[in-house]
């Protein structure tokens, strides 16, 4: 397969249709019988040095946007998420160890710019979203950053990702990181995400300790978890990497510490569902050694 060879619309479209009646918006996610969530990978998505390749990883973003939005086109999918006259925060995630993508991130804003989005209203930022202007004004959010386990909270994924929205970091530590999902109902935030894109592109899947990064744990499988319910996006993200450790393993081996936080964002804070019977989990593209 070459890196210009794109998956086939007519089997796309068949493997991903859904019933799209009595489908309405609420809050973060679709109210109906199950929350969709696409797993979409390819194969040729890394190129020799394991950097993303930026046309593949293009269209891997727009077949999952298509997918959510059941859109045959990439520009009427981003359309029924976004308007030109939004003010988009895209929060990105730094850590310099595994940081989002570059090419991830020229993706989405290239896609909002299509829509009409001026590029001064469009804002890319981490560490620094609760005091940047433009987060500040934020009309619609997009949340997206690489999967890792951490030391803190089990695992580093889209509810996590926002604790920078907070005023004070450490507030959000105790007891595992229980309430990471407090932070999704800080004025800034709340109702105002649109997408979340878990990057497992090269996902860590085991660490020790505060730093918590080691290279031979880094896994090569050229993927993205896709879903406007963060919660959910995480349900399945640390679905792959329990699979994952067990395989590389050989037995369970539990995380240092229990990603709780997952759970409780559904049951105690409702910001989405981590129920895996209630997700309808939709798998796209490459399916080797997928497993899940």
């Amino acid at each position: 397969m070459s890196v210009s060879e794109k998956i086939n619309r007519r089997d796309f479209m068949r493997r991903s249709a859904f019933a799209a009646a009595g489908v309405a918006l609420t809050g973060l996610g679709f109210k109906n019988d199950k929350v969709k969530v696409v797993l979409i990978r390819h194969a040729e998505v890394l190129d020799g040095e394991g950097k993303p390749v930026p046309e593949v990883l293009q269209q891997m973003v727009d077949e999952a946007v298509m997918t959510l939005t059941s859109c045959k086109e990439p520009l009427p999918a981003w359309q029924t998420l976004f308007k030109a006259e939004d003010i988009v925060g895209i929060k990105t995630n730094v850590w310099r160890y595994l940081p989002t993508p570059a090419a991830l991130e020229d993706a989405v804003k290239k896609r909002l710019l299509e829509v009409g989005v001026d590029e001064e209203r469009i804002g890319i930022e981490d560490r620094r979203v609760r005091t940047h202007p433009l987060f500040q004004k934020a009309t619609a959010l997009i949340n997206m950053r690489p999967l890792r386990t951490h030391h803190w909270s089990g695992i580093g994924g889209c509810i996590k990702n926002y604790i920078n929205f907070g005023e004070d970091w450490p507030s959000y530590h105790p007891d595992s990181c229980a309430d990471l999902a407090l932070a999704w109902k800080l004025p800034q935030v709340k109702d105002k995400t649109r997408l979340n894109i878990l990057s497992v592109l090269t996902p860590q899947f085991h660490g020790r300790g505060p730093h918590h990064f080691d290279s031979r744990y880094l896994w090569p499988y050229k993927g993205l978890i896709v879903s406007r319910d963060p919660v959910a996006a995480d349900a399945v993200g640390l679905k792959l990497i329990q699979a994952k450790r067990r395989l590389h393993f050989g037995e369970e081996v539990e995380l240092e510490t229990t990603p709780k936080h997952i759970r409780i964002a559904d049951v105690r804070h409702g910001i989405g569902v981590s129920d895996l019977d209630k997700i309808e989990l939709i798998k796209l593209g490459w399916q080797e050694d997928i497993l899940i």
